[in-house]
C-alpha cells in the first residue's frame, strides 16, 4: 500500500465541502459519535472550552439559513453542529478558545467524510451580527463563543479529492 492509500490521508485528501443535502435524517448513534470525534481534537493545556449545539429542528435550521448571507445550505441539511466555546473556563481558554474549536470543527467534518456524510463549515464568529443572532435563536449563553456552524447530512454532490500544493504555499527551511 502506498502512503497516499493511508485510510487517514484518503480521509484528509478526500473531505471536501459539500453544500446540498438529501432529505434524511442523519441516525443518534452518528450524531454521537461525531461529537466524540470532534472532542478528540487537541486542546491547549487540555482545558476543552468546546461546546457543541446539535440542531435537527428544521424550524431552527430554517432560521439558521434565512439570517445568514453564506448559509443557505441549512434549508435542505438535516443536521448542524454549532461549534462553540467557553472563554472563561481558564486563562488557556480565552486565549486559545478559537484554536480548540477550530480544531474540533475540522475533526468534526473529516469524521463525517469518513462516515459518508457531506459538511460544510460556516462561519460565525467573525461574520458582522451573526454570532449574537445564533446565540439568541439557540438560547446559548452571553458567556458562551460561536465559532461556527457544520451544515451536514448525506450529500447530493460529489467532488474529487484535493491534490497538491497551491503554488507558493510550500516554504522549506524558511520563507
Amino acid at each position: 500500500m502506498g502512503i497516499r492509500e493511508n485510510e487517514a490521508v484518503r480521509a484528509i485528501l478526500g473531505r471536501r465541502s459539500i453544500r446540498r443535502f438529501e432529505d434524511r435524517p442523519v441516525d443518534t448513534e452518528t450524531v454521537e459519535l461525531l461529537i466524540e470525534c470532534a472532542c478528540a481534537a487537541p486542546s491547549a493545556a487540555n482545558v476543552r472550552p468546546c461546546h457543541f449545539v446539535v440542531v435537527t429542528e428544521r424550524r431552527l435550521l430554517s432560521a439558521m439559513a434565512e439570517g445568514h448571507p453564506y448559509a443557505k445550505m441549512l434549508f435542505e441539511a438535516p443536521l448542524a453542529v454549532v461549534v462553540c466555546g467557553e472563554p472563561d473556563k481558564s486563562d488557556f481558554a480565552a486565549r486559545y478558545w478559537e484554536e480548540d474549536c477550530s480544531a474540533a470543527m475540522e475533526n468534526l467534518l473529516l469524521a463525517a467524510h469518513a462516515l459518508s456524510l457531506g459538511g460544510v463549515w460556516i462561519g460565525v464568529r467573525h461574520a458582522p451580527g451573526q454570532e449574537a443572532r445564533i446565540r439568541d435563536l439557540l438560547g446559548i449563553p452571553d458567556r458562551i463563543a460561536v465559532l461556527g456552524v457544520a451544515a451536514l447530512g448525506y450529500g447530493k454532490e460529489q467532488k474529487e479529492p484535493h491534490s497538491g500544493i497551491p503554488d507558493g504555499a510550500l516554504h522549506l527551511g524558511g520563507w
